[in-house]
């Protein structure tokens, strides 16, 4: 691939390479761009689980650094085979809160890519713009739930000037790998301590809702705990991305949802038709995050998007190779990946 320094040729049209480090997941997207916007789009994830013990120790283990090293020269093969012009690589949650952080950062460095740990923020805005443009001139709420922290993005977008007007954007400390890591120790968990788990969930997320003048129209969600409870509810094997996008999941699927994973072992609900096996240590948490987070919000439907990050990462590279200014604000560093 090119060196980062000749990805700023002033071209309508660039192959993006976009990189993802979650605490659950590493993603690849490869996308191609054109004036800002996506002409098409390839995702591959990984369940590489960085966040293994962040919670409680704030440090990354020899292991998980290895699995996402691993991932990322694999995503690097894929980048060059698709040609990418550059890569633009992100870090959230699990790297903002590990101490030795940079050691996983020096080994990405080595393969080429630019790690950025960006602020919750602005993972919160790369989100909604990756999100927005299928819900043009609605004002909507977005939530990315992760394994370390949930993204919290309300704005609109105007489609008619491509301008995003956004209201509020905040990222609070609560996600799947954090709850199960803190609250449901056993395999299967307690009752008593999901109950903990739901009420701190509540806890979090209510005074996010009480904090706003009036409730967006509609909640949409991304990342992997919603696109997997719409394939458990509905056994989706294989998954099927076209389905999901755009699904609406209602309160009460979740409810069955979670009473069917009730009892047990993660063994058990690796099981489950709908549920990658990597996913089934963490999903009870990320479903009973998504309860609360509409329960306190007081909606009884969601509206699931496979948009995410990934897609407002590329658009804001395409602008940015392109030498206008970034819709959200935020400029990215790029690597070759070479």
């Amino acid at each position: 691939m090119k060196q980062s320094g000749s990805c700023k040729q002033q071209v309508s049209s660039h192959r993006v390479a976009a990189i993802d480090l979650g605490t659950v997941s590493s993603r690849l997207a490869l996308v191609e761009v054109r004036s800002g916007g996506i002409v098409s789009l390839s995702k591959h994830t990984e369940i590489t689980d960085l966040g293994e013990g962040v919670d409680a120790a704030h440090r990354f283990c020899d292991a998980a650094v290895g699995r996402v090293v691993a991932a990322c020269e694999r995503f690097v093969h894929e980048a060059r085979a698709f040609g990418a012009d550059c890569t633009v690589t992100t870090l959230t949650s699990a790297a903002r809160d590990a101490e030795n952080a940079e050691t996983l950062l020096a080994r990405l460095r080595g393969l080429g890519l630019s790690p950025q740990v960006i602020p919750g923020e602005i993972e919160a805005r790369l989100t909604f713009y990756g999100v927005a443009h299928d819900f043009p001139g609605e004002r909507i709420v977005v939530a990315d739930s992760g394994g370390g922290s949930t993204e919290l993005v309300v704005g609109t977008y105007d489609a008619a000037v491509g301008a995003l007007q956004l209201e509020r954007a905040e990222s609070l400390n609560i996600g799947c790998r954090r709850v199960t890591d803190r609250f449901l120790p056993g395999d299967p968990p307690r009752e008593d301590d999901i109950e903990r788990a739901a009420a701190w969930s509540a806890g979090e997320f209510a005074p996010y809702w009480r904090s706003l003048t009036s409730l967006p129209d509609r909640l949409v969600a991304v990342g992997g705990t919603v696109t997997t409870l719409v394939a458990l509810a509905h056994e989706l094997e294989p998954y099927d991305a076209s389905f999901v996008h755009l699904h609406d999941l209602a309160l009460d699927e979740i409810e069955a949802c979670l009473e069917r994973m009730q009892g047990a072992s993660v063994a058990q609900i690796a099981q489950l038709k709908g549920i990658q096996p990597k996913r089934a240590h963490v999903i009870r948490a990320g479903a009973l995050i998504m309860r609360e987070l509409m329960r306190t919000g007081g909606y009884e439907r969601l509206t699931v998007s496979e948009n995410s990050l990934l897609a407002g990462m590329a658009s804001t590279v395409g602008e940015f190779l392109d030498g206008g200014r970034t819709a959200i604000g935020w400029q990215p560093e790029l690597g070759s990946g070479s």
